[in-house]
């Protein structure tokens, strides 16, 4: 005997599962009108289809960033299309599971179960390969974050000491377009810095330059590699007339996480 599915019912799984009016009737009628149980079948049979399809190239996404007091977190998923990225359903988990990642210690993020749910969820509902690709944890100071509009681009800024919101997005959206080597020159590796003051020399003792001007040269094209390369002698994104160092008003950097989609 066929079980008589109300038209209520349908929409009412639809709306739970957002997948299609027939699928939604087809479960219905599998489960004799039991609207949890169809949901279960649904959701089994559908994750069970997407399992064979995790070959599939995710190069879209979004990345999510959540702060809770001296914790932060920043993750990116990663999707199929565009479109699947842009929507409310992809901001909305991607920035769930950026909030349960503040739950787990700091350092890399490992993709849980919980968060395994929110991807699951997403795989079904739009028939696409979606996945975890990356996250990490911060702990300690205050933060400041910036994703861009597009959430293909973002940053995780960890300071210690007070720097008004405006001032840490700010340095935040710097970060994002600019992609500095590191805070300052401590983090810039010692053969690098010796490189570039060897080739510097090296190109003024070229020119005739003696050994005390060929240094001062150097000096001077290593702090020009320094303020173009690392974040705090950088003149800030919003105002040229300073630098970052200055926009934080002497507030110290203790880290900083920049994403791009797929980097």
């Amino acid at each position: 005997m066929t079980t008589t599915i109300a038209a209520k019912d349908v929409a009412a799984l639809r709306e739970k599962t957002g997948l299609g009016m027939m699928d939604c009737k087809k479960a219905l009628q599998e489960n004799g009108g039991d609207i949890d149980a169809a949901e279960n079948w649904l959701r089994e049979k559908r994750k069970g289809k997407m399992d064979t399809r995790t070959e599939r190239t995710t190069g879209e996404g979004r990345i999510g960033i959540a702060i809770d007091g001296d914790k932060a977190s920043i993750v990116e998923i990663r999707t199929e299309t565009d479109f699947t990225a842009k929507t409310d359903a992809f901001v909305d988990a991607t920035n769930a599971v950026a909030t349960l990642a503040l739950a787990q210690a700091a350092g890399d993020v490992s993709c849980d179960d919980a968060m395994t749910k929110h991807i699951d969820e997403l795989r079904i509902t739009t028939g696409e390969n979606v996945n975890f690709a990356r996250g990490a944890r911060k702990d300690g100071g205050a933060f400041g974050s910036y994703v861009h509009h597009d959430g293909k681009r973002a940053c995780l800024l960890q300071v210690d000491g007070d720097a008004p919101a405006d001032a840490l997005k700010g340095v935040c959206q710097h970060i994002v377009f600019h992609d500095p080597l590191g805070i300052d020159a401590d983090d810039v590796p010692a053969a690098k810095m010796d490189e570039i003051r060897s080739a510097a020399i090296q190109e003024a003792k070229d020119t005739g330059k003696n050994d005390e001007i060929a240094e001062k040269m150097a000096e001077g094209k290593v702090r020009k590699y320094l303020e173009a390369n690392t974040l705090m002698a950088k003149k800030y994104v919003l105002d040229e007339s300073i630098t970052v160092a200055d926009a934080l008003g002497g507030v110290k950097v203790l880290s900083f996480v920049r994403y791009t989609l797929g980097g």
